[in-house]
């Protein structure tokens, strides 16, 4: 079997994590260098992740699900870190300039090509904005890439993970409001190690949809 497929069958959604086990600081910063690194239509990057390591910080967390999703609310304290995965629900053409800046003087965008780029690259922005200005539904799929691609990660690292969409947007909106600045959180992410013998999703099988009904060879 292919190490990605192992990556993949091994990884799963951890129901109960062990508090006292610590994501190491290399493996932290190797999960935040694939997030950076993850793929977003024009390569817009409409996102924003509030890492959670402090208690004070995974307290405020927890504070958040006093109205719903209760049943997610253990998973703040007993994670070894959190990642509120934001987006920016207005991304302006602004804003994608300085995206384009940096595909020049990273190298990868020849200067002369610069106009090309900003103006042909933020229409499909522009056609998933609303005359309001907001596009949240188009730049949340692009953060739902990033944690496609964090969950594989952390799969790969041998680390636990569990993706919640459960989880007060309004509340964490009003709790994070200075750091999130304007970006909207619907979907967080925690990452640590199970507890053994009170997480009941460990070690079961896979439970997929057959190939044949999922995909269509012409």
């Amino acid at each position: 079997m292919h190490d990605i497929i192992k990556d993949l069958h091994n990884r799963y959604t951890v129901k109960k994590y062990d508090a006292s086990k610590k994501i190491s600081a290399d493996n932290i910063e190797i999960i935040k260098e694939a997030i950076r690194l993850s793929a977003s239509s024009i390569n817009s990057q409409p996102w924003k992740f509030i890492l959670l390591e402090s208690k004070q910080a995974k307290q405020r967390f927890h504070d958040t699900f006093a109205i719903k999703y209760q049943f997610n609310q253990h998973h703040a304290l007993e994670a070894s870190h959190i990642i509120l995965m934001a987006y920016n629900p207005r991304f302006t053409k602004e804003q994608y300039k300085n995206v384009v800046d940096v595909e020049v003087s990273s190298g990868h965008l020849p200067a002369d090509m610069y106009d090309n780029m900003l103006n042909g690259g933020y229409t499909f922005a522009e056609s998933n904005t609303d005359d309001n200005g907001f596009n949240g539904h188009w730049t949340k799929a692009q953060t739902y890439l990033a944690l496609g691609n964090a969950l594989h990660t952390l799969a790969r690292l041998g680390i636990g993970s569990t993706p919640m969409e459960g989880v007060d947007s309004k509340l964490i909106g009003d709790e994070f409001n200075e750091e999130l600045d304007g970006y909207v959180c619907e979907a967080a992410l925690a990452m640590g190690y199970h507890l053994d013998g009170e997480d009941y999703n460990n070690g079961l099988p896979k439970a997929r949809l057959p190939m044949d009904e999922i995909f269509v060879v012409l």
